[in-house]
């Protein structure tokens, strides 16, 4: 540089002093954080569903808990708890096996509020009217502040109808399984008021199909009911291990059958059964789940020897009733992120909640997500009437149907939702990428899709009365809406048809579910929800992508009704 062109003194005092600042612009345009919002008062769909299905009772504790689960620093707790993945030791410093698995802060925080707050408990101890619509209701807030550690928190709250399948085991374990607090402590369960219960079934060999398990039990005495026996075999998926005892799958010499196994035996020495491992899962890390070998581990026989399954498959109905709640609720937490950003957010000279094509896509994730919800809950209302014929009828083809259809929706809504928000959706600063990765999660747990619908095809051969209690719940809806009243129709027809039907078993579900959950919004009486919902999944059967909805649906009523208002 020349000296003439050296810049002097004075030159440099009359430059602008921002020319020479680290600051380069305004942050402008940018939504605040969703947090700090009350769950609950933000989502009306919710909030008339629970008072649709016999809830409104529980309105103020759910106000409550929907405070609680929107706070900033609860929704913390769900970015440190997946932040920081369970780890595992095989044994302690002095060599003594100790098979414990260790949990970040932050997951036992979110442990002790789903335990305080009754999410694994609260229907069993307070059963009746809206008992199991209020708890799915707190659960589903619950499970959007972080999905992963409801697994030990479900299996708790379903292991009760099969524990009492063995009346001397529920007098022992009933009150400390149903007792409103968490102790994560590797101590025997005599030392502890409040337990956790797991389950093991799925074995290498057969994956879904229990009858090939190897495991053996052997008696330790007379054998039988309520006896005591020696588990030797493995078990290839465990989810939660450190519960303090889980219900367990195995060949006894009258058949398969269903035991009750507690890490630690009565006199306090260490259960023979052993982690190899902790499974590395692409999502649900917060959780752990492992591999675990029983070399002699003690259990006992829960129900009738031989009859493991059925003993268990009540265990396994609840748990996929929470299947579609945590993803009812993941679809309603995915929703809420891109409605919230795009109400806040604006492109090309507008806002994007304002613009034609985005309201197309918002708008059809919120359909998604409401519908979800609404089925879920329904289900929860009949869970509640145990002693009504029709609701259990009804139940029995509602609870498959709903697991396949609304746990199978959510992986694609999720990656929407996150393409609404564009790139700072996919920053793991954002809730999102662990929504993406937790959304396949329960369509796989509890019995995959097929899975399912097998198990629909099930129900109709030995209830064939399900059938009909399950289209006399659609037509409550009847007249109110002529491309509902059609897609019924067509549907009992090809009902009536029993060839290749087995081949043609998730179509059948596919609109079972659709039809159900058309039934249910026409009901509400929230006329854009229900005519989009129509037109978009009845007449149209929702094109290729979200963001089909059809000419004439009330867009902006929609996302109006779905949008949390955070300001």
């Amino acid at each position: 540089m020349n000296a003439q062109h050296q810049p002097t003194a004075s030159s440099i005092d009359e430059q602008p002093t921002d020319r020479y600042l680290a600051v380069t612009h305004e942050v402008t345009n940018q939504p605040i954080a969703l947090e700090n919002y009350n769950l609950y008062q933000q989502d009306t769909a919710l909030q008339q569903a629970v008072a649709r299905e016999g809830a409104s009772w529980a309105e103020d504790e759910l106000v409550r808990f929907g405070a609680l689960a929107g706070r900033a620093e609860t929704i913390d707790l769900g970015f440190k708890a997946n932040e920081n993945k369970p780890t595992f030791n095989t044994h302690d410093r002095y060599g003594h096996r100790i098979d414990e698995v260790e949990f970040h802060p932050a997951y036992h925080e979110l442990m002790t509020i789903a335990l305080e707050n009754g999410l694994h408990s609260s229907p069993w101890t307070n059963p009746g009217a809206g008992a199991n619509v209020a708890r799915a209701a707190k659960y589903y807030m619950h499970s959007q502040v972080e999905a992963a550690h409801g697994c030990p928190v479900t299996m708790t709250f379903a292991a009760i109808p099969s524990i009492r399948h063995q009346p001397d085991l529920a007098a022992q374990w009933e009150g400390k399984i149903l007792h409103n607090s968490y102790d994560p402590r590797n101590v025997p369960h005599s030392e502890k008021q409040s337990v956790t219960i797991g389950m093991a079934m799925t074995e290498k060999q057969g994956g879904s199909d229990v009858r090939a398990n190897s495991t053996r039990a052997l008696p330790m005495g007379q054998g039988g009911p309520g006896q005591a026996y020696e588990l030797v075999g493995h078990k290839w998926f465990v989810s939660a291990p450190m519960c303090d005892a889980f219900l367990v799958l195995a060949q006894a010499p009258g058949g398969l059958s269903c035991f009750l196994m507690p890490r630690w035996r009565p006199d306090g020495s260490k259960n023979p059964w052993q982690i190899q491992r902790l499974k590395n899962k692409m999502g649900n890390v917060a959780n752990a789940s492992s591999e675990v070998e029983l070399r002699g581990a003690l259990a006992w026989m829960v129900g009738e020897e031989g009859r493991g399954v059925p003993t268990i498959i009540e265990m396994v109905a609840m748990t996929r009733f929470d299947c579609m709640i945590g993803s009812s609720g993941g679809l309603r937490q995915a929703a809420a992120q891109a409605l919230h950003h795009c109400r806040h957010r604006s492109a090309f000279g507008a806002t994007l909640a304002d613009q034609p094509l985005m309201q197309n896509v918002l708008a059809d994730l919120a359909l998604e997500s409401e519908a979800a919800m609404a089925l879920t809950l329904r289900v929860g209302r009949a869970l509640d009437n145990p002693d009504n014929e029709q609701e259990q009828l009804f139940t029995r083809l509602a609870t498959p149907v709903g697991k396949y259809w609304i746990c199978k929706r959510v992986p694609n809504h999720a990656y929407e939702s996150m393409e609404c928000i564009g790139g700072s959706g996919v920053m793991e600063n954002c809730i999102m990428p662990r929504l993406f990765r937790e959304s396949p999660v329960n369509a796989i747990w509890e019995g995959s899709g097929n899975v399912q619908c097998l198990d629909t095809l099930r129900a109709l051969q030995k209830s064939p009365e399900s059938l009909s209690a399950f289209f006399a719940e659609l037509d409550l809806a009847r007249g109110s809406d002529n491309r509902f009243d059609r897609f019924v129709d067509q549907l009992k027809g090809d009902f009536a048809r029993t060839d290749d039907i087995q081949y043609r078993a998730r179509n059948l579900v596919d609109r079972l579910a659709l039809s159900l959950q058309a039934s249910l919004l026409l009901q509400q009486g929230t006329p854009a929800v229900a005519d989009a919902f129509c037109a978009a999944r009845l007449e149209h059967h929702g094109g290729l992508n979200y963001g089909n909805l059809p000419r004439g649906v009330d867009v902006r009523a929609i996302i109006e009704r779905a949008t949390p208002v955070v300001d």
